[in-house]
Formats: C-alpha cells, structure tokens, sequence
C-alpha cells in the first residue's frame, strides 16, 4: 500500500521533481519588502581620538548587481579592480558630516559628487580625517579638517589601494601613502598562446594547505600581481600636499611608521610567488627604512608558509611590529614548539625585542605556555598586557609585561575560558599617547574597561572601573532597562564624561552623550520601517535531552494572537564547545533594533511565519580533536528540543517547520534533512557539502582526510543526499571566494539530490560572493526563499505527500507498511 501511495505521489509531482535547467529573470518579492530593503542605512560614526567629534559615513543603499559586475581580477587570494588599482567591489560610503560632541551641532563636509569614500584614518591628534576618493577609475587621497568641516584633495590620482593606502605620521601633519610607481609601464597582456605548461612540485615535506580561493593559477596571473601591487611610498604635507618618494618601489603590504616618526617598518611580498597559498603566506621581508628611504636593517626574511602545520604558526621570527610605548623598538615574536600545536612542550612561544639602529643582540621579553597572540601597551611606562591561547583548553590569559624590564615574572591579569561570557571582563579603552598610538589608559592607576556583559538574560553592557594592580573592579555604568546600550568612548579620561550607543527595539542605534548622570541624545537617526513596530521579539531558553541549556531569539507577526500556530523557520548556525556550561551561555539581547535588511531571515515575519533566529546548536565535547565524531546526533538533538519549545510555548504546530542557514548553517541544514524527518523542507545559502574537498580540516575540524576518512564521510552531506527526502532549496553566489564553500559544493550537492530523484531547487546568483551585496541578488533570494516556504512549509497538509504517508504506515497491520 505504502509504495502504491508513494506511486501515485511521485506521478501526481511529476513537474514538481523534474529538474529543468533555466536562466530567469530577477524576481521581486511583495511591494512591502522591497520598500524595506530599499530603506536608507544609518551613518556609521566613528569618535575622533581628541573626544571633540563624531564623524558621520553616510551610506548607499544596496548596489545594482551592475557594478558587482565590473570586470575583476582574482589574484593571490584577493579580488582587484585594474582600472582603479584597489580592490574590487561596490562603493558603500558617499558622505561626510561632523557632529561637534559640545554643541551637537552637525555640519556637511562638501565632497565631489557620485564618488565613494573608503579607508578612513584619523589623524593622531584628532584633528583631520584621511580616506581615499574612487571616482570613475581614479583613486585619490583627500583630508578633512574635522573642526571647519572642510576637505580638499591632496593627491589627485595613483593611489594604490591594493593594501591599505594610509599611514598618519605622528606628527599629524604628515601622511605615508602607496602609490603607482610612476614609471611601472603597461598592464601584461595574457598572451593568447601560452609558452608553456603550469608546472608545480612538491618538496617532500608536509604541505597541509587549506582551499584557499582566488590564487594565481600561472605566469600571466602572477606577472599582473606584481603589476598591481608594487608599490611607491611617498611622504605627503596634509594641507598642502607635494607628495615625496621614500626608498625604492616594492611588493609593500605594511608600512608603518615608528612611534618616534624618524623610521618606517615595512613587510613586503617577495618572488617568485606561490600559486599554492595566498598573498598573506607568500615569502616575505620585513625591514626598516629612513625617511629618505635608505634602509637601516633586515628584521625579518620568511620563506612560502607552506608548510605551516594545520593550527599551527611559521618558525623565526613573526608579527613584528613597533612597541608603541618606545620611539624606535621593533617586538616580535617566535615559536618554541617550531610553530607545530601537536608538539609537547613547556613553553610555546617566546616575544623578542630589539632597539634601532637594530645591530645589536635581540633581548628576549617572555616566554609563554600556549600561543602568544600580541601585546596592548598601557599608558603606564612600557607595560603591556599580552595574550596567550590554549586551542586545546580554549583557555586565554592576559599578563601584564614590562618591556623595561625583560625577563621579569609577568603579572596575571585574567585567565578564562574563551567561550565563558558570562566571565568576560571586557576590554580596556585606548587613548593615543604622546607617539600618537591607541594604547590602553591608566588613570590614577585604574582602566576602564567596557564589554557585552553578557548575563543569562541576555547582554548588559557596561562601563567598568578596574585596578591595575589587582585587576578587581567596580561598574560605574550598566544598561538596564528595555533598551540597549554600549560605551563608544570616553570623552574625560575619569569616565565622568563618555559616549554610548543606544537602541530599543524599535529605536534605531543612536549616540548618547552621558554627562554627570544625565544623558542626550547626539544623534537622531530614524527608524527605517517603522511599519515593522509591531513584531514581538523574545529571547527564550530550553534545554535539550542530553541537558544541555539552548537558547534564541523568537520572532512573532504582529498580528500574532496567543494560542495561534504558526509555520515556523528555524535559523541556526551550529558552534563547538568544550563544556555544557559555556555551550548553555544566552548571547545576544532581547532589547536590540529590530533591523530588517538584507537577506535576513526576520523577512518571513512579514509574512505570516514564526522565526526562532540564532536558535543554538551547541556540538559539545571535552577533546577537540574529536568533537565533530557526534556532530549529527547533537545536531538533531538541538534541532528537536527547539521544535518542542515551540510546541510547547503553543507557536508552532510540531509539523510546519523548516530549517535554514548559511555557510555552516547550510551544512547543518543538509545534515538535519538527511538524518532527520524533524523538517518539511531546508533553505541552504553558500554552504559546503562534501569535505573530501576540503581535506585539510574545516571550521574546528583538526583532523586531515587520511587521518579521518570515515569522519570526512560521514560529515558529509553529499554523501547521504539519498537519504534526504524533504525539498531543499540551495542558493550559492557564483563567483564565492570563502576558504572551502566553492559554488561547485551547491552544484554537485543539487546533483546528487536529483540523482537520488529528490526535490531541490539551485539558485546561482552572478556575480556575488560568499555573502550577497548586489539589489536585484538579495530581492531575489528573498521572493524565492519566501515563495520556497510558502510551497512547502505553510499549507496545512505536507505538499509532499509525506504525511499520508507515515499515517498509512502507522495503520498498517504488523508486517506490512514501510518496511513490509
């Protein structure tokens, strides 16, 4: 009886499961979401470092997939414009305007019209803003004098912006640029026959390379690199511009000044370069220059980081850069274990410093456990508070170093485990010091810190007065209420005085200005859908079987009616963890800005579905090199203790729900198709499917292939797309460039489900990426994730049949049915 059903059912969606191939125009969703999408974005504003101004980016809104397609080049692991020199991609900022932090008054800074505005740098004292001007195919350098609220252009045109451009000199007055050499020549030309085969080889020792996209696939590719990325630095008057050369053109990805302005520290590229791995792992060489350009010495020489283990960080000397509490100490930092985490040792990692002229003997700071992952310099002589990381614990430490003293027993400052928030002490807040860097303040012996503060009610930001001696401290200022807010800076150094950003749910974020208790509002940005006001937001908590604490945010019509069931979308993305107990931990607030924008599932609240967003799918285990061997079973367990909270809270009817994510969260929704019935159908956005394609592990995975075959195959959900026999809509930009999400992972993934005579439907949108930018792109992943839902998901009776037919198994006498 069952297969005669199953018959009928597979006749009757005949033209539901022929899989037609079709190049369609865009489509458009109701008239209502459109004028959601195409509301206009809030400024970004960021405080300038005298705490006198708040500078306003005035934002475009959503860029026609037309210019997503100018032509590109993918190169090195990055995307190039050739006609502008810089990176490719849609202009985000068109405008500026300053808000004087006294007064709040907001002036408009005058700008060429139809250009945009990227890679702004405030200058030390405060006084000016850099940022680079893209009109046509010309990059130029332009400086804003904040306080008149006036900009001029100082360099017209041959910036090079294929790293970033701009370095302010601490004197602020001066700034160090890239740019095209002048006498580079003509673009290469891919010749239309090639003069030979690409050859690569292999040198006999481990090479466990990641899928890094865009590399440079041979000569012609590698030829226009160093085209696009040699670089002239020059040094150039920000009032008055003439710029000037410094040194000798070369393949620059950093260039920094010293803290005292006397010297530059620069990292350059060298040849000839990998096709293996991308730019950031290239060799390289790290040297210091005068300011005529002649170099004083050679810090660093590193070969292709091919070979760097999975985890693991390059032997010698690496992260250099200058102590910002020192006019001319170059601090770096090099491995103990030869940068290999499966290597049993006492120590890892070791931090070396060296003063200029740089002749001398390197003199050895500290010496750390686990990883060493950088050092914030205080205010307060030369400390530093420096970071260590166990991968294996997830346990992070902060000491307190004085580089005046190497050597000296380290003070501790914190230790926790990463992943506890609800133990999070924050992060210090910077001031620029008399170099001109962002270095933490010490005032009368104490920080101040701000963080999320997270609580198992959800996020409470604060402001927090803490000792520099004992790391204790004291709040002098928490949210409360039903709103949200958090500390954008300081404007007096005491804390009396400071910035936050404030939003409720239904009030855009905007910046407050607390003064002796009281507090107005300096900015006014409106809401921009106000016709959204009504849709109820809650952050829930639920436990799983196993006891493991879930958590997320559910989001109800405004027209919803308690006792009214609802279809429901599910969007997760699944993380690993150590512990139950930091797995459990609420992220987030109930109290935000209900945005509505983009490709965001909160869409499908407008119409008629209930959302569960960031719905938490903990993987938990103690050992992280085999976390992942329970990866499934958890993700079902999460999946269906979400689904009974909306059962039980009377929401959702336990039948209508899909499941939906991107990136990873398409892998899991993959997953929980194939090993589950919980869901009538899954939307899955840029995901990856079969991970023998990414054999050198993926997301926390340690393990290679060869290590793990079995693992590799069973997380895979290409290989049990048999088994997946609810309706799963795939959707992948054409052209994305994230490490092992190739668009071949969607389009074998639809292959395989169609093969196995399942429902799918594949989505390949031009032109975008990992993530989708492009208007037309996101309006129609939202008309088709929208009409996807309403096909599937929000009939009474499952579309596919599949309902009838476990009934008719259930009544099947015993040895007949399904399995009969």
């Amino acid at each position: 009886m069952f297969r005669q059903i199953a018959s009928a059912i597979a006749v009757s969606g005949l033209s539901l499961a022929t899989a037609i191939a079709q190049d369609e125009t865009y489509r458009l969703p109701a008239q209502d979401i459109v004028d959601i999408v195409d509301a206009p974005e809030a400024p970004w504003t960021t405080f300038s470092p005298d705490r006198r101004h708040l500078l306003l980016i005035h934002r475009e809104s959503l860029p026609p997939v037309a210019e997503l397609a100018r032509p590109m080049e993918r190169l090195a692991g990055m995307r190039l414009d050739a006609a502008t020199n810089g990176r490719h991609g849609p202009r985000s900022a068109i405008g500026l305007s300053v808000i004087d932090i006294t007064t709040g008054e907001e002036r408009a800074i005058d700008l060429p019209e139809d250009a945009g505005l990227s890679n702004f740098d405030w200058s030390p004292d405060g006084r000016y803003a850099a940022f680079v001007v893209t009109r046509d195919d010309t990059l130029s350098l332009w400086v804003a004098d904040v306080a008149r609220a006036r900009a001029r252009e100082v360099i017209a045109d041959g910036v090079n912006a294929v790293f970033d451009p701009i370095s302010w000199m601490p004197d602020s007055e001066t700034l160090l640029v890239n740019t095209v050499p002048a006498d580079r020549g003509p673009m290469p030309e891919r010749p239309v026959v090639p003069a030979g085969p690409v050859i690569q080889e292999a040198g006999g020792y481990e090479a466990p390379v990641r899928t890094y996209q865009d590399l440079l696939e041979d000569a012609h590719d590698a030829a226009l690199f160093a085209w696009m990325a040699e670089t002239q630095l020059v040094l150039v008057d920000a009032r008055r511009g003439r710029p000037r050369p410094v040194g000798e053109p070369d393949f620059i990805y950093s260039a920094d000044p010293a803290p005292g302005g006397e010297m530059i520290l620069i990292g350059a590229m060298q040849q000839p370069f990998s096709y293996d791995v991308n730019w950031a792992r290239f060799a390289d060489r790290t040297y210091v220059i005068d300011l005529d350009g002649e170099e004083i010495a050679e810090i660093a020489r590193q070969p292709i980081a091919d070979n760097v283990p999975i985890g693991g960080v390059i032997s010698g000397r690496r992260s250099v850069g200058w102590q910002a509490s020192h006019p001319a100490r170059v601090v770096w930092a090099e491995a103990l274990d030869g940068g290999d985490p499966r290597v049993e040792t006492e120590e890892r990692d070791s931090v070396w410093m060296l003063d200029a002229p740089f002749d001398g003997e390197p003199v050895e700071v500290a010496r750390f456990e686990d990883r060493y992952y950088g050092t914030q310099f205080t205010t307060e002589g030369e400390m530093g508070i420096a970071v260590e990381y166990d991968r294996d614990t997830r346990v992070i430490r902060r000491w307190v170093v004085d580089f005046a003293e190497p050597g000296a027993e380290p003070r501790l400052a914190e230790e926790r485990n990463l992943q506890d928030s609800y133990a999070n002490p924050g992060s210090p807040l910077t001031v620029r010091n008399r170099y001109g860097r962002a270095v933490a303040a010490v005032v009368d012996g104490f920080l101040h810190y701000t963080g999320d503060g997270a609580t198992p009610e959800g996020d409470r930001p604060f402001l927090r007065r803490v000792s520099f001696e004992t790391f204790e401290g004291e709040d002098v200022w928490r949210n409360a209420g039903e709103n949200y807010e958090e500390v954008i800076g300081l404007v007096e150094p005491d804390a009396s005085v400071f910035l936050t950003s404030y939003e409720d749910p239904v009030t855009p974020p905007n910046v407050r200005l607390h003064d002796g208790g009281e507090a107005r509002f300096i900015t006014e940005f409106p809401n921009p859908h106000p016709q959204l006001n009504e849709i109820s937001r809650e952050l829930i908590t639920y436990e799983r079987e196993d006891g493991v604490p879930l958590s997320a945010t559910l989001y109800l019509p405004a027209d919803y009616e308690e006792g009214d069931t609802l279809p429901l979308l599910v969007w997760a993305y699944p993380l690993e963890y150590n512990d139950a107990a930091t797995a459990g931990q609420v992220r987030g607030s109930p109290w935000r800005f209900t945005r509505v924008a983009g490709t965001s599932p909160r869409f499908l609240v407008t119409q008629g579905y209930a959302l569960l967003e960031n719905a938490t799918m903990p993987v938990v285990g103690d050992d992280p090199e085999t976390v992942n061997d329970t990866f499934i079973e958890q993700l079902v367990l999460s999946a269906e203790a979400a689904i009974d909270e909306s059962v039980r809270r009377g929401f959702g009817d336990g039948e209508r729900v899909a499941i939906a994510g991107h990136s990873y969260g398409a892998f899991m929704t993959a997953h929980l198709l194939a090993a589950s019935d919980l869901f009538r159908t899954g939307i899955a956005r840029s995901g990856a499917y079969n991970r023998t394609l990414t054999p050198f592990g993926f997301q926390s995975e340690r393990r290679t292939f060869w290590a793990a075959p079995e693992v590799y195959f069973e997380l895979s959900p290409f290989m049990h797309a048999n088994d997946i026999n609810e309706p799963i809509l795939l959707i992948h930009g054409q052209i994305d460039n994230n490490s092992g999400t190739f668009p071949m992972q969607s389009e074998r993934m639809f292959a395989a489900v169609k093969g196995n005579a399942g429902t799918a439907r594949l989505v390949m949108l031009p032109y975008e990426s990992h993530g989708y930018r492009g208007r037309e792109s996101v309006l129609h992943v939202l008309a088709e994730s929208i009409d996807w839902l309403d096909r599937w998901v929000k009939p009474e009776e499952d579309p596919t049949g599949r309902d009838m037919a476990e009934d008719e198994a259930e009544a099947a006498p015993e040895g007949e049915g399904a399995g009969g």
